[in-house]
């Protein structure tokens, strides 16, 4: 049986993450030029850089709730064999496209992050072209957000499949169920 402690935390977890990455697609950085007090040279002035920490904690909370669900299926390959079935194949099916969601969104906000912080330190003539005062693509927060909520979703069904197959009464002596038949009474 799933844990509903280990769901109900890691459901809160992906929350967190993807209300963050929201957040973070909302506040993203903008920037201008603007004319030094000489009107002489244009250089770029951002705003507030508070959808670098979005999404760094993003980041970190999604982060988190990985390790949690791999600590608890001991990352599927540790541990008890699972029971032969629909349940086991599912669960394999789940953990392969749990980790690919999970670096997908992973690498969107560590992107997302990493170009939001940076912002250009360069000044130009008045008279030259001025400054590209380059920010986050539109975007980029918000796929984040997706697939942490595509990973949320399907690391849940993850759980519940691997739990289900491990689950059972038909357990040999070595965790796995009896494929064979049994020839010890026939000595």
């Amino acid at each position: 049986m799933a844990s509903k402690l280990l769901m109900t935390i890691i459901f809160i977890f992906d929350l967190i993450a993807f209300g963050l990455a929201v957040a973070a697609e909302q506040r993203r950085s903008t920037g201008h030029s603007t004319k030094d007090s000489d009107n002489y040279y244009e250089f770029c002035v951002y705003d507030s850089d508070i959808a670098t920490g979005f999404g760094v904690g993003a980041f970190l909370f999604l982060m988190a709730s990985q390790v949690v669900i791999m600590v608890a299926s001991k990352c599927f390959c540790c541990g008890k064999p699972l029971k032969p079935g629909g349940s086991r194949a599912c669960a394999v099916l789940l953990f392969i496209i749990c980790w690919v969601t999970f670096f997908i969104a992973e690498i969107c906000l560590l992107a997302g992050s990493v170009r939001n912080a940076y912002h250009t330190k360069y000044r130009t003539k008045f008279f030259d072209q001025p400054p590209s005062c380059e920010t986050v693509r539109k975007g980029v927060f918000a796929a984040g957000a997706a697939f942490v909520l595509i990973n949320a979703i399907i690391s849940e069904f993850y759980y519940v499949s691997y739990s289900k197959s491990r689950g059972g009464s038909n357990f040999g002596p070595y965790g796995a169920g009896e494929t064979g038949v049994g020839m010890a009474a026939y000595k």
